[in-house]
């Protein structure tokens, strides 16, 4: 028969072993309950979230010099609006919040939709850049709206209205690149869209901060978190110190005014570029704070295309500039001398078709070829180097001459330090076999090329840097902007490495003979010559199927030991010496004599309008908006 006080007592075991498992897991539970509301503070400072707010610190982009030291770009306070929808105040009064900010109750809705489709709980920009004088009235309704806050950060300002192509401008962040950023970017946040500010984002634009503010019931700020013990400061970006010269840019860009195209000055020593100019071009202040869109928008509907980069986008045919070229090529090539002698006639005739010279000449030699500027004389050139090439095929002529070209960067990017730079154009010898047939091509059937025209396209950037190779006899860098970066002097590498095409520096004396007496005595002298300054150039003028030929002068100088090397486009201004060489002229002497001992020329390009017919004047805005 059982035991009853045994079973008693069992059950009484069972009891108390399950109550000390409870009493044991309750006391865990009270130690970490008092451990997580007393003794660890991450989970109270948690626990205060709704209470402290975390506002970015923004550092300030880097400045931008000049060559001289002097400042282009600098910063200038601004506040940018944010909200977390899901602390909006529920009913929200739009009609009100719009009338604070100045837009419309639509556009208000519009952003506020994105900003909750971005997220409910994250904030994200509603109105930016608020100038400081407009803040102070917004800044004390601020409290009638939960969720809404302001951040102090710095918008770009330009201290010239001049060189926005290669300067470029700051916009806010897409989404696909904050997608893209790892982390990097928030929404609300800028980066550099064009032009240096691009190229160099991440040198510019330094280290977000962070500070943890408390805020009281009407959201506003009653001083920092923990005495600032969890803040961060921003770093502030790195600066660039350009090879540009402000002075020179500013001078060559009026000296454009109220003409279309572009100028390239390069320093052939180190290829910095000196001066870019794209004509038409626009105050880069129109492109900061909140009207940047509106002043885009009218930029972009002008007929003249003032946002065209042209330095870099453009490609024309380089006409007559390119016998520097030929004629070099074709020395090196063992097939012209100096003393080679090919005949004029007014022409060089290919069947029905004439390739036309501006003038008739008796057989010149190699340097009053260039001097004259002769056309059948290269035609004779080129035919010599593609079909009479040491019994090489046409195709295979062209193959050595097209390799030649590309050494001078014609057909490919220079490389500079600016966004969207094309290539040009050069056909292939493939190309023309698709177009003529396997081998059923020679010089007749591309002719054209002899004279830089035809298939031929080069951006001014490259008419410049052919120079910049002409001056320093093979050897050069490549043209770029920004000559050291931040305290320490960097510099990307591949512009400090010195570069070298292998054709022999007599080639090159002969050709640089000839092109000093282009404008000594040949067809620049009348308003490229400078007394006091040895000028190597070349006049050119580019066909333009659509109107007026474009003016094309490209040069360096002084002769010995260059300072400068500059192409000028003018587009519809007919011959070359007579509207793109002074321009040349008048920058050389600017920036080597410190300014122009002919005022009468400059004045006489200052005042020159040479615009597309119908056009009186470029409507392009250049002050700012808003």
């Amino acid at each position: 028969m059982p035991n009853l006080n045994d079973s008693k007592s069992s059950k009484e075991i069972r009891h108390l072993l399950i109550l000390s498992v409870v009493l044991i897991v309750f006391s865990f539970f009270l130690v970490r309950l008092f451990n997580v509301q007393v003794i660890n503070e991450e989970y109270s400072e948690l626990a205060q979230q709704n209470a402290v707010r975390r506002v970015n610190s923004y550092p300030p982009r880097g400045i931008i010099f000049d060559r001289k030291g002097r400042k282009i770009v600098v910063n200038r306070p601004i506040y940018d609006l944010m909200v977390v929808p899901n602390e909006l105040p529920k009913p929200l009064d739009t009609t009100e919040l719009a009338n604070l900010i100045r837009i419309s109750p639509k556009e208000l809705k519009g952003r506020l939709l994105k900003a909750a489709t971005y997220s409910k709980f994250k904030p994200s920009l509603l109105h930016a850049q608020i100038r400081l004088e407009d803040f102070v009235n917004v800044q004390e309704r601020l409290h009638d709206f939960s969720g809404i806050y302001a951040e102090t950060r710095t918008v770009r300002t330009y201290l010239y209205p001049n060189a926005a192509h290669l300067l470029g401008y700051v916009g806010e962040v897409s989404p696909e690149l904050i997608a893209k950023s790892n982390g990097e970017y928030q929404s609300g946040d800028y980066i550099g869209i064009s032009g240096l500010e691009k190229t160099y984002e991440n040198y510019l634009k330094g280290k977000k901060g962070v500070q943890y503010r408390y805020v009281d019931v009407h959201n506003r700020e009653v001083g920092p978190y923990k005495e600032g013990g969890f803040d961060s400061l921003p770093i502030p970006g790195e600066d660039l110190h350009l090879g540009l010269d402000i002075e020179l840019q500013v001078y060559a860009e009026n000296l454009m005014a109220n003409k279309l195209g572009s100028v390239v000055a390069i320093e052939p020593s180190t290829g910095e570029i000196l001066a870019m100019v794209s004509a038409p071009g626009y105050d880069p202040n129109l492109m900061v704070g909140n009207v940047r869109s509106k002043n885009y928008r009218s930029l972009a509907k002008s007929p003249l295309k003032p946002l065209f980069n042209r330095p870099l986008q453009a490609m024309y045919p380089p006409g007559s500039i390119v016998k520097s070229l030929q004629a070099l090529i074709g020395q090196e090539l063992g097939l012209i001398r100096p003393e080679s002698r090919f005949p004029c006639g007014g022409g060089y005739s290919i069947g029905n078709h004439t390739v036309k010279c501006t003038h008739t000449h008796g057989a010149l030699n190699l340097e009053e070829s260039i001097q004259q500027s002769c056309n059948p004389y290269y035609c004779y050139v080129f035919k010599t180097m593609v079909d009479q090439n040491r019994g090489l095929k046409p195709k295979e002529g062209y193959k050595v001459w097209y390799d030649y070209m590309k050494k001078f960067n014609v057909g490919r990017k220079c490389e500079v330090d600016l966004p969207n730079e094309r290539n040009g154009i050069l056909p292939s010898p493939e190309y023309y076999d698709k177009i003529f047939g396997q081998n059923r091509w020679k010089s007749s059937s591309i002719i054209s090329l002899a004279i830089g025209q035809g298939e031929f396209g080069m951006t001014p950037l490259q008419m410049a840097h052919t120079m910049a190779i002409f001056a320093n006899k093979g050897d050069y860098h490549r043209p770029h902007l920004v000559r050291s970066i931040g305290i320490t002097g960097q510099k990307k590498m591949k512009y400090r490495e010195q570069l070298h095409i292998p054709i022999k520096p007599k080639n090159f004396l002969v050709v640089q003979d000839a092109m000093q007496k282009v404008v000594d005595r040949g067809t620049a002298t009348t308003y490229g010559k400078i007394d006091s300054i040895l000028i190597c150039g070349k006049t050119g003028t580019a066909q333009n199927p659509h109107g007026k030929d474009h003016a094309v002068f490209v040069c360096f100088a002084p002769r010995k030991n260059p300072r400068i090397a500059i192409a000028v486009l003018i587009e519809n201004a007919g011959f070359g010496g007579v509207w793109a060489a002074p321009v040349a002229s008048l920058m050389i002497e600017k920036y080597l004599l410190g300014g122009t001992r002919r005022p009468d020329l400059e004045e006489r390009i200052l005042k020159a309008r040479i615009l597309p017919q119908g056009i009186d004047s470029l409507p392009v805005p250049k002050k700012i908006t808003g």
